[in-house]
């Protein structure tokens, strides 16, 4: 196709391209949640423990700190379509590798690509504004949404359930599915981004530069105690998904599969609270209110975790967690926005997203030391207290 600016038309004539969207973003959060829950038990079989496991979840959070906004600036310059295509390529080869992964160094580097090429939710946002006009793109951000809330859903229950056959089978067939979504890719996606509209620029060294982001971010007064209310929120949270799997094998001997189960669930709570619940009763109660009342339920469920003396009581726990957490991000997110003019949105987005990349990236470390140095629950009591942390910062503001 050519790059035209008639392109909108066409893709609304035409549904495989933002099919390809669809799978392409279904395919990457089905694959990461089929790979993910199992991860801990890939290092525990080349004898490795807690630490190495919050190792391994910082460095996919270090290696996406520093890609992404590179990722994003690329399809500014050189379109869509090919950025789109490396990433889901990229995904492929590392499941590949964490598949026929024999020592923890292979493991290491599967995962460091697989941070550097995850930019593919970013980059589907971008093709889903090129391609639809102002009053569809809510439609078309929202099918994102949703293959990305199904891919977190499907994908730990597919894990768990084809873990009972080796390890590596989960991955091979992530990797596999994504080798069908490039091939697909290649054939029917077009370019969304005409030519005449790309940057001319190539991504330069400021583009990496996430601490000036941040130091900036930090430099505006009305967000300053906000922004810190939602490190400590997402400190918080980082290390359950890295940790849990360690901990149910610890203390309740579930297997994969008990454990992909566990994760769906957390998917599907997660997706009827930011996509149904959050909607209906944010205009009643305000930001305000529910960012107070997401960090309490967060820390109740957190504790509730750490001290479940039965394994189904972590069921009731994980979906407070989850009331919590579907509260108070979006909360305290609106509450930053409204406090800066709209000059500086582009700013506050960055700046955030480089705030949340360095929670998540000592998150799974800091749960992996405490797993290993004190207890298997210490994860989740710690996460408690940080969540009351963030309580106690915000309350007020």
């Amino acid at each position: 196709m050519s790059g035209s600016d008639n392109i909108s038309p066409v893709i609304q004539r035409r549904a495989s391209p933002l099919v390809f969207i669809f799978i392409a973003v279904f395919v990457n959060f089905m694959g990461y949640g089929m790979v993910v829950p199992l991860m801990p038990l890939f290092v525990q079989q080349q004898s490795g423990g807690a630490a190495l496991v919050g190792a391994l979840g910082a460095t996919y959070a270090v290696m996406e700190l520093f890609a992404s906004p590179v990722i994003g600036a690329l399809s500014d310059r050189f379109g869509r379509r090919p950025v789109l295509i490396a990433c889901v390529t990229g995904t492929m080869l590392a499941y590949i590798m964490l598949g026929l992964a024999q020592s923890l160094a292979v493991i290491f580097l599967a995962v460091a690509l697989d941070g550097i090429t995850g930019g593919t939710l970013a980059t589907a946002y971008a093709y889903v504004a090129d391609v639809t006009t102002p009053e569809n793109r809510a439609r078309g951000m929202g099918m994102v949404g949703a293959a990305f809330g199904l891919g977190v859903i499907a994908g730990p229950a597919f894990g768990g359930l084809l873990s009972q056959f080796g390890l590596a089978l989960p991955a091979l067939i992530a990797a596999g599915v994504a080798g069908a979504n490039i091939l697909f890719g290649l054939l029917v996606l077009p370019e969304s981004l005409p030519r005449d509209r790309r940057s001319a620029a190539t991504p330069a060294l400021q583009t990496f530069n996430w601490v000036g982001q941040v130091t900036n971010l930090l430099r505006m007064l009305p967000i300053r105690s906000l922004l810190l209310g939602m490190f400590l929120l997402n400190l918080a949270f980082a290390g359950l998904q890295n940790n849990f799997p360690l901990y149910s094998q610890v203390r309740f001997g579930w297997t994969p599969t008990e454990n992909g189960v566990f994760f769906a669930f957390v998917g599907i709570c997660a997706v009827l609270i930011q996509g149904v619940l959050y909607a209906r009763i944010q205009p009643r109660f305000g930001e305000q209110a529910l960012a107070r009342a997401g960090l309490t339920f967060m820390a109740i469920g957190l504790a509730g975790m750490a001290l479940a003396p039965q394994a189904w009581m972590l069921y009731p726990a994980v979906a407070v967690v989850a009331l919590g957490t579907g509260s108070a991000i979006p909360s305290l997110t609106g509450m930053v926005s409204q406090r800066l003019p709209s000059g500086a949105q582009g700013r506050l987005m960055g700046g955030t997203q480089a705030i949340l990349g360095l929670a998540m990236i000592g998150g799974p470390l800091i749960g992996g030391i405490v797993f290993e140095q004190i207890a298997p629950a210490a994860p989740y009591a710690l996460g408690a207290v940080l969540a009351l942390g963030a309580l106690a910062v915000v309350r007020n503001r």
